[in-house]
């Protein structure tokens, strides 16, 4: 399988005043197509911010971004706009709906800046809502769901537009355990479905269970990289 990201020497630096706190450290790293990543350590650890690099929600201070051979380190800001309507979908902790709208009016959203007809907009929205377990909620506000229904009108958006990687930032950070393993189940599974790649960013060890490798990271640098030989949800 060949290569869809590659980072080389990869480092992020912020400044604090006088500060300069090194949040990535000359990271190197390749993700295979269809491969499911884990990206594993503390708070502080740079996982959130190596996801950003890679979405490109952030600018690399040095270093080199290949997803599909784009120079993602390289693109403008409506060139990187157009990159991620095209290639990622995100899950986030904090499910990041609009409050406003109804669930499936924010998964119909994502599609709008894709130009797509609002017909079939709200067609592909209302599929994939039925998908997650949500079809008898189309029309339910984020407020009227609990916790583990917004997270999935989380994944949903996510994955309507068919994008080529879903990113997961702490995906089940709000969520209690049993949740946590239906949400991991539903992400693994689309995303497995649909040829996707998947990079999760997480604290909790037993969230890489569902990973094909775990990258362990600590103070902005990798301290090591294992393979998992029993990926959950895997036929084996």
């Amino acid at each position: 399988m060949e290569d869809l990201i590659i980072l080389n020497n990869l480092r992020k630096v912020y400044r604090m005043g006088d500060e300069k706190i090194i949040a990535l450290n000359d990271i190197n790293l390749s993700i295979k197509r269809k491969e499911f990543l884990c990206l594993l350590g503390t708070s502080g650890s740079g996982k959130s911010t190596l996801l950003n690099l890679m979405a490109g929600l952030e600018k690399p201070t040095r270093g080199e971004i290949f997803i599909d051979k784009l120079p993602v380190h390289k693109m403008n800001e409506r060139e990187v706009t157009r990159f991620r309507q095209k290639y990622v979908g995100f899950v986030f902790q904090s499910f990041n709906l609009i409050p406003t709208l109804s669930a499936l009016e924010n998964v119909a959203l994502g599609l709008t800046f894709q130009r797509i007809p609002k017909s079939k907009r709200e067609k592909m929205a209302k599929k994939i809502l039925t998908e997650v377990g949500l079809g008898n909620r189309l029309h339910h506000k984020p407020s009227e769901l609990s916790g583990g229904q917004q997270q999935r009108v989380s994944i949903a958006r996510a994955f309507v537009g068919k994008p080529k990687i879903v990113f997961a930032d702490e995906p089940t950070g709000n969520l209690d355990s049993k949740t946590t393993m239906e949400i991991m189940d539903l992400i693994t599974g689309m995303a497995r479905e649909s040829d996707q790649t998947l990079v999760i960013v997480t604290h909790d060890i037993e969230i890489s269970v569902y990973a094909h490798r775990i990258v362990y990271l600590r103070d902005g640098n990798i301290e090591k990289i294992e393979e998992n030989q029993n990926i959950k949800g895997e036929a084996i």
